[in-house]
This record gives structure tokens, C-alpha cells and sequence, in this order.
């Protein structure tokens, strides 16, 4: 009798530490649908900035272009599907999704300039 007592002392001594034992949390928060990359586009006077600026993203987050834009205009997305994004006049947000590994050129095809290039990794 003597033998279970201690037995079953013991198992419940330790039964919370066992548990805590298979805790996967490792302290980090998961990332929120929050999270995302921005990159901030200015078209004025028939010209672009940034200009060719290269910006790391992760394969699959998502992903914002801020245009502020004194008239409505296209960034060519040359991702696989290629994309066409119509911004307007004034600021739109325009989000996408890189599912592919790479260098990605975002173009503004009427000032022939590559605008930023997205490096998915």
C-alpha cells in the first residue's frame, strides 16, 4: 500500500512537468495576415521613384504597392503569371503575391523604366 501511495505521489509531482515537456511554443509569435511587404511608388512629373531599388520579400507574403500618382497609369508585374496592375490618380493600393523564387522587374512600360525589382526568396 505503502509502494502505491508513493507511486502515485510521485506521478502527480510530476505530471505537470512532464506536460510542459511537449509544449512546441517557442516563444516567437506566429505572424499575422498583417504581416506584409511595402513598397512606396511615386510617379510625378513624368517621372518614378524609387528607381530600380531592390526590395527582399519572402515566396508567398503578400505584398503592397503604394502608388501615389499624379495621373492614373500600369506597372507590368514580371512575375510567372505576369501581372497588370492599373493604379489611378491620386494614391492606390495595390497588392500581389510572389510564388516563384527570384528577381521579379516591376516596369512602368511608358517611362521604360524598371521601377523596383522584388528578390523573392
Amino acid at each position: 500500500m505503502r509502494r502505491t501511495a508513493t507511486v502515485l505521489t510521485l506521478l502527480v509531482c510530476t505530471l505537470p512537468l512532464l506536460a510542459a515537456c511537449g509544449d512546441d511554443n517557442t516563444g516567437s509569435p506566429p505572424a499575422s495576415a498583417d504581416d506584409s511587404a511595402t513598397v512606396e511608388i511615386t510617379f510625378s512629373d513624368g517621372s518614378v521613384t524609387p528607381r530600380g531599388e531592390r526590395v527582399e520579400v519572402e515566396v508567398g507574403e503578400p505584398i503592397e504597392l503604394v502608388v501615389k500618382a499624379d495621373e492614373p497609369g500600369e506597372l507590368h508585374v514580371h512575375s510567372s503569371p505576369e501581372q497588370e496592375l492599373e493604379y489611378d490618380a491620386g494614391t492606390t493600393t495595390l497588392k500581389l503575391t510572389i510564388k516563384q523564387p527570384g528577381v521579379v522587374d516591376v516596369e512602368s512600360h511608358d517611362l521604360e523604366v524598371v521601377v523596383v525589382q522584388l528578390e523573392v526568396s
